[in-house]
This record gives structure tokens, sequence and C-alpha cells, in this order.
């Protein structure tokens, strides 16, 4: 077994999902070579989130951003945290409630998506920033 480690640094994106999976790709050559393995994506933030879903329909990633807002939404008066903004306690509560990892299959040196598949970066915040990624390639 085989391990590569990859931190990338991923633009800031607006508030919003955001499809990174060639961002990713890209950051791991390596994966061209894996015949068998498992790539696992990790964030390092708890106010943004990552997950999988459709690639294909922009106006899906638009849904989830009006879903988890109404879920999860800002001022609400029982946040005790509140000092970083009123989009910080909601962007911790949608980063936990989505995660902060996907593990994706990987057959033939690519990522075993389903045909309209990809991965989401879901920036929880305002002005969220650059996020950090761990990228751990197993073969």
């Amino acid at each position: 077994m085989a391990l590569v480690q990859k931190h990338i640094q991923l633009p800031a994106f607006a508030r919003g999902f955001h499809i990174i999976t060639d961002l990713v790709t890209q950051a791991v050559p390596e994966l061209k070579d894996a015949e068998v393995g498992l790539l696992h994506v990790f964030i390092q933030h708890t106010s943004a989130s990552l997950t999988i879903n459709e690639n294909a329909d922009p106006t899906v990633r638009q849904d989830f951003e009006s879903f988890i807002n109404r879920t999860v939404k800002e001022n609400e008066p029982y946040y005790l945290h509140d000092y970083e903004g009123p989009d910080d306690m909601p962007a911790h509560l949608k980063a936990s409630l989505l995660g902060s990892s996907v593990s994706i299959p990987v057959t033939n040196g690519r990522l075993a998506l389903g045909t309209w598949q990809g991965i989401y970066l879901g920036e929880h915040r305002n002005s969220g920033g650059s996020r950090r990624l761990v990228v751990t390639l197993q073969t």
C-alpha cells in the first residue's frame, strides 16, 4: 500500500456551493497512475464543508444554498457565538451538518464518481477567504 498526501490552498470562493473536482484532481498527478485506490479529501476549516452531488445543472447548487440557509438561519436569538458576525455560527452548524471530508474510490487512474457527480465546496461565510484541503491518495 502506498500513500500520497497533498495540501491544497483553494482560492477564495463566494458564499455558496462550488464544484472543486478539477482543482482536487489537478493537485494529485499521482492519481493517473493508480489502478485501484481511495482518495480522501478533508477541509481544515469549521465554517466550510465538503460533499458530493450533481455537477451538471448549476441550479442544484443554488437550491443547496437556498435549502441550507432556510434550514440554518442567521441572527437566531439563541446563538451565543456571535462576535465574528451573523454568518459565523450558522456557518459552523452548516459545516457540521454537511461534513468536513469525502472519500472517493479510484479506478484506472480516475475518480470513480457517478456520471453526474462532483466534489462540492460549501462556502458558508460571506467572506470565508482561501480554504485549505488535505488530500490523501491510498493505493
